[in-house]
């Protein structure tokens, strides 16, 4: 039975007119393809400049899988992803039957360090993925730099970066592909869902045969190349379209959230707040620190029980790629610093002040015993 908590790590926020696009596609007796899905393709790709084509799929790491194979990742071709992140681009290079090499982190940003990506690269590296961590934008000018002198693709993961932008430009536009992850906890969402972002004039049209089966709508049932169903619905596309009715209020949301986190937590001796580079402009999707290491039993695991029984729900970091023996990674000791040190408060953007103090109480009362 899961602990109902009385914070929870994550919930979604809807506005209520989810309901009545929803109930506008079931109308419509368009329940898998229809009008939504195209609207929001168009809104979302308009979202991104205008110049790039946005394609739905059923989840975010579908949307990794699709950028994969539309970009012919295939055996004996290996693609740098970051030692510590979620696990889905190594698992879809895998997929692909590519081989995932893992760079070290940086410290400070928790996310890929460009010179140790510049150190992995051999003449079989086919692409880099930035996955830009809990709201936070990787060094693209770097990354991009490295991609382009090698002739190599960069593929940005923004599943928890959307909306965060990098010099001014919504992440998301700056590689080859771009991935976006719909999910119950993401800044919207349609419970599951995702999206991939391509140059107009690139892979689209690949992209698209890959979604659906290999087929074209011009002639039934003939395949022009082995593909896969990760289509996303016209229901779920609906409530995606009500939800971006609602993007100033929800990137207002989130960086309120941790504003009001950082006034209350970034003074205390000993623990270090996630740090963006200053060309960075985060919505940060989940509010995370690093505490100091201890030796023994980790300090952070005794604050995650400390606070679950005061009621609040909190998540550590993931785990380096170093640390689980299926990907058969090198030692990435900065990687499997942070897997150790980092906690993930709750992050539901509609908190409220009393919600975040009484979060805030109990972190520094863990910490202090």
């Amino acid at each position: 039975m899961l602990r109902k908590f009385r914070i929870p790590w994550a919930r979604p926020i809807l506005f209520g007119d989810e309901i009545d696009l929803i109930r506008e596609a079931v109308q419509s007796t368009y329940i898998s393809s229809g009008s939504f899905i195209e609207d929001f393709e168009l809104q979302f790709s308009q979202i991104h400049g205008g110049s790039v084509t946005a394609l739905t799929v059923n989840n975010g790491t579908s949307a990794l899988q699709l950028a994969f194979l539309a970009l012919n990742v295939a055996p004996g071709d290996e693609v740098i992803v970051p030692g510590w992140c979620f696990a889905a681009a190594a698992n879809m290079v895998i997929a692909c039957g590519g081989t995932p090499v893992f760079a070290d982190i940086d410290e400070k940003t928790w996310l890929l360090c460009p010179h140790d990506v510049a150190r992995k690269i051999t003449n079989k590296t086919k692409a880099i993925v930035a996955v830009h961590t809990y709201g936070n934008v990787c060094d693209m000018a770097a990354l991009c730099k490295i991609g382009a002198e090698h002739n190599i693709f960069v593929i940005e993961d923004c599943a928890e970066s959307l909306f965060s932008r990098y010099a001014g430009q919504i992440c998301g536009t700056f590689g080859s592909v771009a991935c976006y992850s719909f999910q119950a906890t993401k800044t919207i969402t349609c419970g599951e869902g995702g999206a991939v972002v391509v140059p107009a004039g690139t892979v689209e049209d690949r992209m698209r045969l890959i979604r659906s089966h290999g087929m074209t709508s011009a002639r039934k049932y003939w395949h022009e190349l082995v593909g896969h169903n990760f289509r996303l619905t016209n229901l779920q596309a609906a409530m995606l379209c009500a939800q971006l009715r609602h993007r100033d209020e929800l990137i207002k949301m989130h960086k309120d959230l941790y504003r009001r986190y950082h006034a209350r937590l970034s003074a205390i001796d000993g623990i270090q707040l996630q740090i963006f580079l200053p060309q960075v402009d985060p919505v940060v999707w989940s509010v995370a620190l690093k505490l100091p290491r201890s030796r023994c039993v980790p300090a952070r695991d005794r604050v995650l029980e400390k606070l679950a029984d005061a009621g609040i729900e909190s998540r550590p970091g993931f785990y380096a790629m170093s640390q689980q023996p299926i990907y058969d990674a090198p030692r990435l000791p900065r990687s499997e610093t942070v897997a150790e040190e980092v906690i993930a408060l709750p992050s539901p953007p509609d908190l409220s002040d009393d919600e975040i103090d009484y979060v805030c109480f109990h972190f520094k009362a863990s910490i202090r015993n």
